[in-house]
Formats: C-alpha cells, sequence, structure tokens
C-alpha cells in the first residue's frame, strides 16, 4: 500500500539555481549563457507556448500533437468559432500537458485592420499547474502575424 507524503507544502521546489530544465525557444544567447528555463514554472510556460504555436501534422511520427489555430484564421469572426478555438486549445493541452490547468482563455481578432494583420489571432490563456494552482502564469499568442 503506497503512503502519500502530506508533509511537502508546495509542488515546485526549484532550489538550484544552477539546474537548467528547459530551453527556450528561439535559443538565442543572452549575455553568455545559453537561453535555458531554470525554474518549472518556466519550463511549462515554455511548453504550452511551443504547443500552441504547433500545427497538426507539423511533428513527423506525432500527426495529432499542435492545435492547428492556422485554420481559424480566415473564417468569419464569430462566437462559434472563439468556442472552437477554447475547445481546441482545452483538449489539445488535456491530451499533451495533463498537468496544466487553465484557468482563461480570451480569443480575438486584431483590432490593426491594415492588411498585414487583418487576419491575426490574438490568443490570451492564463493557466496554473494542477498540482499547485496557488502560482498562475499566462502566455499571449499572435496567429497569422
Amino acid at each position: 500500500m503506497a503512503i502519500i507524503d502530506k508533509s511537502q507544502k508546495r509542488f515546485i521546489v526549484d532550489r538550484d539555481e544552477t539546474q537548467f530544465i528547459g530551453l527556450k525557444i528561439p535559443l538565442i544567447l543572452d549575455s553568455g549563457e545559453k537561453a535555458s528555463t531554470k525554474t518549472t514554472l518556466e519550463a511549462v510556460k515554455q511548453n504550452v507556448f511551443n504547443l500552441c504555436n504547433t500545427e497538426r501534422g507539423e511533428r513527423v511520427m506525432h500527426p495529432n500533437l499542435g492545435l492547428g489555430l492556422k485554420t481559424f484564421l480566415f473564417e468569419p469572426f464569430s462566437e462559434d468559432v472563439v468556442e472552437s478555438v477554447k475547445e481546441s486549445i482545452i483538449e489539445s493541452l488535456n491530451t499533451w500537458l495533463p498537468f496544466v490547468q487553465i484557468n482563461e482563455i480570451e480569443v480575438d481578432m486584431s483590432d490593426n485592420n491594415s492588411d498585414r494583420f487583418r487576419s491575426t489571432l490574438e490568443i490570451f490563456i492564463r493557466f496554473s499547474l494542477v498540482k499547485d494552482p496557488s502560482i498562475n502564469e499566462s502566455i499571449q499568442i499572435k496567429v497569422g502575424e
């Protein structure tokens, strides 16, 4: 029988400042250090961002990885499109990153009406980790820019 250790208060404990967890994309060297994530929450934020920017079928051997947000770009913007985008995000995050709890999703079209930005989706996602919902993080994605 398993024993649950209730003595730990927080799930995320990033104690070692020299330990890197993941990579930030794009890979940019800043101040001589490699662009790496140093905390669990930074790594999860980068993973959510990468998943949202990956189109379905883009990854070899993982045809279902990604969201396919570009398919919504030239649809007439309506509440149905907003709900479809939200459902796609929730479904994909629940499948590929089940340890992420989605707190809020906002979907809107760009206010900029110039030709270059006319069909740009702006998505804001606020999330936390399932094991530590007290710490929130957010990302903003522009699709079609």
